[in-house]
């Protein structure tokens, strides 16, 4: 399983071809073919070496959009058997729908996926008997900023469940705090939760990775946790 899995996430940012699957669309940033793969550059080596480890109880994946965090967050899950895909988004309008559409596409049949735009934690212990993919935390946000739920209440609901789980949670979660400040009120708050939800769920996980272009940096991995499951 090691081999197999470092070399799926060797490639992952390259193709995303799943047996009897259209091949995905691509990332900004990725470049046809395996250019490039007899020559591993050493932070990609870095990160294969952490792919075959087992996942920590909890890690999150941060990123810009369209920068490749989902699709990562994907493969470290793939690597460790069939997980569940819990998805905060919902389709509101066209546009949004077509989004969902792809990345269900892109992930095929061996997934399965439950949708919960709001109740994350309950989801969480609800479905704690398999590895988990929580996509996206900044919707899930917007859903909270919508429904005007207690922001701080239910990032301490969401941080105190996932110090117990049996199973390996992934979290995505976009990095919206290196742009252009929002110029209305909303916009700024958002914002704010956002780098303050990110922050939160950093210090319960026990790894965590940024993802630009395409390219993964590890920001923290804290290996004498134990292992999730273990």
């Amino acid at each position: 399983m090691k081999g197999e899995a470092a070399a799926s996430y060797s490639h992952w940012r390259l193709d995303r071809r799943r047996e009897g699957a259209q091949a995905a669309e691509p990332e900004p940033g990725n470049l046809p073919g395996d250019v490039g793969a007899n020559h591993p550059r050493a932070e990609d080596q870095a990160l294969d070496s952490l792919i075959g480890l087992p996942l920590p109880p909890v890690t999150l994946v941060l990123g810009g959009q369209r920068s490749g965090k989902s699709a990562l967050a994907e493969s470290l899950i793939e690597a460790h058997g069939p997980g569940l895909y819990l998805a905060t988004a919902e389709a509101g309008n066209p546009e949004m729908a077509e989004r969902i559409r792809r990345h269900r596409e892109r992930r095929g049949d061996a997934w399965t996926t439950v949708e919960e735009p709001l109740e994350l934690a309950r989801a969480l212990k609800e479905h704690a008997d398999r590895p988990v993919l929580v996509d996206c935390l900044t919707l899930w946000l917007a859903n909270l900023m919508a429904a005007g739920r207690d922001i701080d209440a239910e990032t301490r609901a969401l941080t105190g469940v996932l110090d117990g789980l049996p199973q390996p949670i992934v979290l995505v979660s976009g990095e919206v705090g290196q742009g252009v400040i929002p110029p209305d009120p909303l916009g700024r708050r958002f914002a704010d939760g956002a780098g303050a939800l990110n922050q939160a769920v950093a210090r319960a996980a026990g790894r965590v990775v940024l993802v630009a272009a395409g390219l993964a940096t590890l920001l923290k991995d804290d290996r004498g946790l134990k292992a999730a499951g273990r």
